[in-house]
């Protein structure tokens, strides 16, 4: 039994970040995690690989038709996708070994395995001690089961794709954002069950690179909980761009079926049928490939929380208080196992504020200024109240709004789709949100997101100087139009 400060279960972006805060409080750390890279679901399958594969899409489009309009003439341009799946898995190789020197830097204890809560124990009659069991981890190299303790546990398992009846995965044909991030040829038709993030990012790689995507979603609109302005004019810009939607309808099921002379077998071309997805009350889809992108749920099944007398709320996730508390005492949650946007920069800033919490007397987190980005092209981003939860809450708003048009910058980069919305209250002129459809909104949002958590007003963004030329000057057009002033509009 090894005794530590503080052990923390899951590698991912809430999970390392805490274990390195802790270690600078100098503090004996274990991380506990049952991938042998770390990083989480977030550099590994999620975030990072699929950026670097929308830049490379983007890049392979703007080669074959986006350069000519600067005086670049380029021909006979194709397609290398083992290089680019290459270079997609070489980012995240260099982006994790970086993480585990930052682990090693620090002096913290890594323990490859799955870890899971194992009850309390008092140590030395006073102090309570909980106890973490780590096991082996089937097909992967781990250590021989050990028992760790410590005063303080912070659990971040992070979250898993979420299931959809009658749509089972089987890792080829009907695949996760997993396999979709490494498809070994570029399907005929994808179907991507899904408009959120996931679906919208991954049916523009495909889109990009040849397939027929066609995205069908439950709902009446496109990435739920945006803006729903924002949404509407995403939805008419990627439909331009050759994504088909079907909004408003449900999946029943998606199957694989039977390869002619009705042998059903796994694989892609003709050794297998087509891949069929079932639409209550609409004509069923044929296509090579189905992406289940319908969100994530917690991973929070297998953490042993019952030990502790834990409890989950209806959706899976850990129930904790304002400062990341479980009902058991010294046991903490932070990231996808717990309420809130399941995104990395939220579970990096929960992790830091617990671990501060505990060792530096103050960790807080303001949920207002949490941005979301989706990074299509063009990028939309959001950090902030929609406009729809302040009409639905009776907030009265004045709004501004700036279209990429009209900058400068833009023009030069020759991407001028989409605008900034900015949203201030009626009354304090104070900044409720800001909305981005449009070049670089990824990074622009950044400048918004900062605003708000200093309590800024639009007056306040609309008299800070901006340099010319710039796409951040759309942010303060947008500021100053919430006072009915903007210049270039």
């Amino acid at each position: 039994m090894k005794s530590f400060d503080l052990i923390i279960i899951g590698g991912g972006p809430g999970g390392y970040v805490a274990a390195i805060r802790a270690a600078q409080f100098g503090k004996s750390v274990a991380l506990v995690e049952r991938e042998p890279q770390l990083g989480g679901t977030c550099l590994r399958v999620g975030c990072i690989p699929s950026k670097a594969l929308l830049e490379s899409s983007e890049r392979f489009v703007e080669a074959q038709s986006g350069l000519a309009a600067h005086g670049v003439k380029v021909e006979r341009v194709s397609l290398d996708l083992a290089a680019m799946l290459r270079r997609k898995d070489e980012i995240v190789s260099g982006l994790a070994t970086g993480v585990e020197a930052l682990i090693k830097k620090n002096r913290i204890t890594w323990f490859l395995g799955h870890g899971r809560l194992d009850g309390a124990m008092t140590a030395d009659g006073s102090t309570r001690m909980n106890r973490v069991a780590v096991s082996a981890v089937s097909g992967k190299t781990s250590k021989e089961a050990e028992l760790l303790t410590a005063p303080h546990v912070i659990v971040a398992t992070g979250s898993r794709v979420a299931p959809l009846k009658g749509v089972e995965p089987d890792g080829d044909r009907i695949c996760t954002s997993t396999e979709a991030l490494s498809l070994s040829a570029v399907p005929e038709h994808l179907v991507v069950i899904g408009a959120g993030y996931i679906g919208l990012e991954l049916g523009s790689v495909w889109r990009r690179l040849g397939a027929k995507v066609t995205v069908l979603e439950y709902l009446p609109r496109i990435l739920p909980g945006m803006d729903s302005e924002v949404a509407d004019a995403a939805l008419r810009i990627f439909r331009k761009q050759g994504i088909e939607f079907r909004l408003g309808c449900e999946v029943t099921s998606a199957s694989v079926q039977a390869a002619r002379g009705g042998s059903k077998k796994r694989g892609t071309g003709d050794e297998a049928g087509p891949c069929v997805v079932q639409i209550r009350d609409q004509a069923p889809i044929s296509c090579d490939r189905v992406l289940l992108a319908v969100g994530r749920v917690p991973n929070t099944d297998d953490v042993g929380l019952d030990s502790l007398k834990i409890e989950r709320d209806s959706r899976g996730r850990i129930v904790v208080n304002d400062h990341f508390e479980t009902a058991a005492p010294g046991v903490y949650a932070v990231g996808d196992a717990i309420r809130g946007p399941m995104l990395a920069h939220k579970a990096e800033d929960e992790g830091l504020a617990c671990a501060e919490r505990l060792y530096g007397g103050y960790g807080h987190v303001n949920y207002d200024a949490i941005p979301g980005v989706a990074y299509t092209h063009p990028e939309i981003a959001g950090v902030g109240r929609t406009e729809d939860e302040l009409r639905s809450a009776g907030v009265a708003y004045r709004r501004g709004m700036s279209h990429f048009r009209g900058n400068a910058r833009a023009r030069a980069l020759a991407d001028t789709e989409g605008f900034v919305k900015v949203l201030a209250d009626a009354t304090t002129d104070r900044i409720l949100g800001v909305h981005i459809i449009g070049p670089r909104a990824g990074d622009l949002i950044a400048e918004a997101a900062a605003a708000i958590e200093f309590g800024a007003s639009a007056e306040d963004l609309a008299r800070t100087c901006h340099a010319h030329p710039t796409l951040p000057e759309v942010l303060r057009e947008a500021a100053m139009a919430v006072d009915g002033r903007a210049i270039h509009a």
